[in-house]
């Protein structure tokens, strides 16, 4: 990562704070459901294209939840983990982290649809604008640390 922000004339504060900038704008789609609307209405979409055949079943199974998993700002994070990671010990963490977070993500998207049909519309709304919080204060932390080490502060 480095190596290749290096050849781009890239600093690793910038990548914080375009890292950050990233992640609020998701944390904001997340507090004013934003993302849940579009979702919605690319199921739909999805389900009007195919009402003919019966073999489309889950519109919840679509090739862009991929990008959403390990987007810029996944990446990011990472990236900025590995740079802050103390030698191979800390890369192992982070690595070792990483990992973990892919697990409880595989467990997450198989126990959200029982669980989302269990609490309804009104819990997954309240824990989705709580994340988006938690999301935003992560993105504004991203961009005083990509300004404190830009300016020297």
């Amino acid at each position: 990562g480095v190596d290749l922000l290096a050849a781009l004339h890239i600093e690793l504060d910038s990548f914080r704070i375009a890292g950050g900038l990233m992640l609020f704008w998701i944390a904001w789609e997340m507090v004013f459901e934003k993302r849940t609307q579009r979702r919605e209405e690319r199921a739909e979409k999805i389900a009007a294209q195919h009402a003919n055949t019966p073999e489309v079943e889950d519109v919840s199974v679509f090739p862009m939840a991929m990008p959403m998993l390990a987007g810029p700002g996944a990446i990011a994070a990472i990236m900025l983990l590995m740079q802050e990671a103390p030698g191979v010990e800390g890369s192992l963490v982070v690595l070792g982290a990483l990992l973990s977070v892919l697990v409880l993500t595989a467990l997450a998207l198989v126990a959200a649809g029982p669980l989302m049909r269990l609490f309804g519309d009104r819990v997954e709304a309240v824990v989705t604008r709580l994340l988006g919080v938690l999301l935003a204060a992560l993105a504004a932390q991203y961009v005083i640390d990509g300004l404190r080490g830009s300016f020297g502060l």
